[in-house]
C-alpha cells in the first residue's frame, strides 16, 4: 500500500487516487499512510475530499492523526470534524496540546463546543469519555407515523439509528425501540405502547471496562449513558465497546508479561527500559528470596545432588498449575462472571483438577525416577511434592487475583508479581522438607 500511494501521488493521477479510495477500506489506506514520507502525505491529503480524509483520520492511530492534522490548515480540520462523530472528535482533541485544542473548539459552532467540552471533562477511559452525543430520542406520546417523519429528517446526522430512545415529558429516559418495530405497527400507535422498558444504563463516571462487561453480559449493541436525573446524555456504540475490549486485552497481556501499558517494539530505548525494567527488578528480588529458601536446605542438597536436579521440575509444574488457574480466573473476572463471594464453589473444582493433575504428573515422574534410580522413597517424595505444589499453585492462582481486585489493583499483575514467587517458594519448601524427612531412608 505504501508503494502504491507514493507512486500515485508522484504521478499526480487523480483517477487512480479515486480508484484507490473506492477499492480499499479507510483503515488499509491509513496503515499505508503511516509509512509514507511527509511530502507524499501532504500531497495525498490535498487531493482528496474532506469526507474521504475524515474517514481515514478517524480510524488512524493517535500518532498518525496528529501527524496528519499538523499538515492541515485549521479551517480544513474544522470541516473534517463535520464528517466525524463526537466521540471520534473527542478522542482526537484529547491527544492535542491544550492550546491547539482550545483553538479548534473556539472555531466550532456553539452547540458543538458545549457537547465536546462536556465530553472532554470526563476521564478518557470512563463511559463519559468514550460516549457519543449523536443519538435519537423521541417523546413517548409520539405516534409511529410522527416518529418515522422525524427519523427521516434527523437520521443523516446521527451515528446510531437502529435504536430509538424514548423519553418522558421531563426528558427522563424511560424506554427504547428497535427501528424495525416502527415498520411492524400501525401508524397511529404511540411509542409508549411499543417501547421496551428493560433499560440497562451506566453512569458517565463508570470505567470503560465496566461498560464492556455490561455490554457483554446483556448482549447490548449500544449502551445508554444517563446522569443522576436519568436524563440520556450519550450512548456508547458497539465499535467503541470492541475497542475497549481490545485495549483491555492488550493491557492485561502486557501486565501479565511484566510490561507496563504503552510499551511496544518501536518504543524509544529509554521508554522501553522505563516500562520493562521495574518488573525485572522485582523478579530479581523475588528470585533471591527463593534462593534464600534453597540455601536454608543446603545441608539436604549437599547430601544428595539429585534434589537440586529435580527441584526445577517441582517449581516449573507448580508455576504452570498456577498460570492455568490464573488465566481462567482473570478471563472470568474480565467478563464480570466471577466474584469472591458468589463463586467460591469454583475453587473446589480447581482443587480437584489440580489434585488429579498432581497425581498424574507425580506418578509419571515417580515412575521415571524409579526406573533410573531404583529408589522407592525418592519416587514417593516426587509424587507428594508435585501433588502439593500443583494444589497450592491452583489455590494461589484462584485467590490472589480476587484479593488484588478487592484492593483495587489489576489482577493481571498477579502472575509475575505474586503467584509465581509464592508458588516457587511453596514448591521449594515442600520438596526439600520431604527430602529432609525421608533422608534417612534414601
Amino acid at each position: 500500500m505504501k508503494e502504491l500511494i507514493q507512486q500515485i501521488v508522484a504521478d499526480n493521477d487523480v483517477k487512480k487516487i479515486r480508484e484507490l479510495l473506492n477499492q480499499n477500506y479507510p483503515i488499509d489506506i491509513a496503515l499505508g499512510l503511516e509509512e509514507v514520507d511527509e511530502v507524499t502525505l501532504k500531497n495525498f491529503m490535498s487531493t482528496i475530499s474532506n469526507k474521504r480524509l475524515a474517514s481515514i483520520i478517524e480510524v488512524s492511530e493517535p500518532e498518525s492523526q496528529l501527524r496528519m492534522l499538523e499538515k492541515l490548515p485549521f479551517r480544513r480540520v474544522i470541516l473534517l470534524f463535520n464528517h466525524m462523530s463526537n466521540d471520534d472528535i473527542v478522542d482526537i482533541l484529547g491527544n492535542l496540546p491544550v492550546g491547539i485544542r482550545k483553538k479548534y473548539l473556539n472555531m466550532m459552532k456553539s452547540s458543538s463546543q458545549d457537547a465536546l467540552r462536556k465530553m472532554l471533562n470526563y476521564d478518557p477511559e470512563s463511559a463519559g469519555g468514550i460516549m457519543t452525543t449523536e443519538f435519537i430520542t423521541m417523546k413517548e406520546h409520539l405516534t409511529v407515523e410522527e416518529a418515522l417523519t422525524q427519523l427521516h429528517e434527523i437520521s443523516p446526522n446521527t451515528e446510531v439509528i437502529n435504536t430509538i430512545f424514548v423519553t418522558s415529558l421531563k426528558n427522563c429516559l424511560i424506554g427504547w425501540i428497535d427501528i424495525r418495530c416502527l415498520f411492524t405497527h400501525p401508524l397511529d400507535t404511540s411509542l409508549h405502547d411499543i417501547m421496551q422498558t428493560n433499560l440497562i444504563t451506566v453512569d458517565p463516571t463508570v470505567d470503560q471496562e465496566e461498560v464492556a462487561k455490561v455490554s457483554a453480559k446483556y448482549d447490548l449493541s449500544v449502551v445508554p449513558v444517563v446522569n443522576a436525573k436519568k436524563v440520556l446524555i450519550g450512548i456508547i456504540t458497539s465499535d467503541d465497546i470492541l475497542h475497549v475490549m481490545q485495549d483491555e486485552y492488550d493491557e492485561d497481556l502486557l501486565l501479565m508479561s511484566g510490561i507496563q501499558e504503552g510499551a511496544s517494539l518501536d518504543s524509544p530505548i529509554l521508554e522501553s527500559i522505563k516500562k520493562r525494567t521495574p518488573s525485572l527488578l522485582i523478579n530479581l528480588f523475588t528470585a533471591f528470596i527463593a534462593v534464600g529458601f534453597v540455601a536454608f536446605y543446603q545441608d539436604v542438597i549437599s547430601q544428595m545432588v539429585i534434589f537440586a536436579v529435580l527441584l526445577p521440575i517441582i517449581t516449573g509444574l507448580g508455576e504452570n498449575s498456577a498460570s492455568q488457574t490464573l488465566a481462567l480466573v482473570t478471563q472470568e473476572m474480565t467478563s464480570g462472571q466471577l466474584t469472591f463471594k458468589e463463586d467460591k464453589k469454583y475453587i473446589f473444582s480447581e482443587i480437584g483438577v489440580a489434585l488429579i493433575n498432581g497425581v498424574i504428573t507425580g506418578l509419571l515422574s515417580a515412575g521415571i525416577i524409579f526406573l533410573f534410580s531404583r529408589n522407592f522413597y525418592l519416587s514417593v517424595i516426587m509424587l507428594l511434592a508435585l501433588m502439593i505444589s500443583l494444589l497450592f499453585g491452583a489455590v494461589l492462582g484462584f485467590v490472589i487475583p480476587l484479593l488484588l481486585r478487592l484492593l483495587k489493583l489489576d489482577p493481571a499483575i498477579s502472575s509475575t508479581m505474586f503467584v509465581k514467587t509464592i508458588t516457587d517458594i511453596v514448591g521449594i519448601v515442600v520438596f526439600l522438607s520431604l527430602a529432609r524427612l525421608f533422608l534417612p531412608f534414601l
